[in-house]
């Protein structure tokens, strides 16, 4: 049984992905800021879960410390937690980077002694194609008409960190990944998106591969993305 944790997976393409996932036989534990949400989401799906903030090192250290207990390992990590901040100033941007850059780095480190102890690590990040500078520069591509700096910028750094991580963790697959524009909460305001499912399916596809499949790349569905 592949053991699997999504941070931010209470609603949205983390709780679709778990969905999947949970289909093809995953064990999936969801992970969430708020309990409530949380443990509804998971009961509603299947799940377990587990109380996990990403911006909080006790959070997510009890929370790696409670997958241990239970299952000794983990196979799969998502980050997939995330925020849409639309204003820009030092609270927004502290936010932002805390959430997307930090957490990426708060919930890897507690998650590395289990994901060792997996036969077939895999790491998946969901990034944007909002962080890549080919996108933000091309007038042909909708990012360039899109001025969400600090979504942008922290979403660079978080696509930077998987591919240092991918080098510094040779056992372990790190992939950034462009889901796609979902119709989510935080794409609302824009009007946007496809089917959270179509997105998911991209989010599930990185997060079965195989042994031999790729490490340190940033891709979207078809393949490795510019950026």
């Amino acid at each position: 049984m592949t053991v699997t944790l999504i941070t931010g997976a209470n609603k949205g393409l983390g709780y679709e992905t778990a969905k999947q996932l949970l289909e093809l036989g995953h064990t999936v534990y969801i992970g969430a800021r708020d309990a409530e949400r949380g443990e509804k989401a998971a009961a509603e799906l299947g799940a377990r879960f587990v109380q996990l903030d990403v911006t909080d090192d006790a959070s997510v250290t009890s929370a790696l410390a409670t997958i241990d207990a239970a299952e000794g390992r983990l196979d799969v990590l998502v980050h997939n937690a995330g925020i849409l901040e639309t204003t820009l100033d030092v609270p927004a941007a502290l936010r932002s980077f805390d959430t997307h850059a930090v957490g990426i780095v708060r919930v890897t480190e507690a998650a590395l002694p289990l994901l060792r102890k997996s036969t077939n690590p895999n790491v998946v990040t969901i990034s944007s194609s909002m962080g890549s500078f080919w996108a933000v520069t091309n007038p042909e591509r909708p990012e360039y008409g899109m001025p969400l700096a600090l979504y942008s910028a922290s979403k660079t750094a978080a696509t930077m960190l998987t591919v240092h991580y991918a080098k510094a963790q040779p056992g372990i697959r790190f992939n950034a990944l462009e889901p796609g524009t979902t119709a989510t909460d935080m794409t609302a305001a824009f009007g946007i998106g496809r089917p959270v499912e179509d997105s998911a399916r991209v989010v599930v596809r990185l997060a079965t591969m195989d042994a031999d499949g790729p490490t340190g790349t940033f891709q979207d569905e078809t393949g490795p993305l510019p950026w």
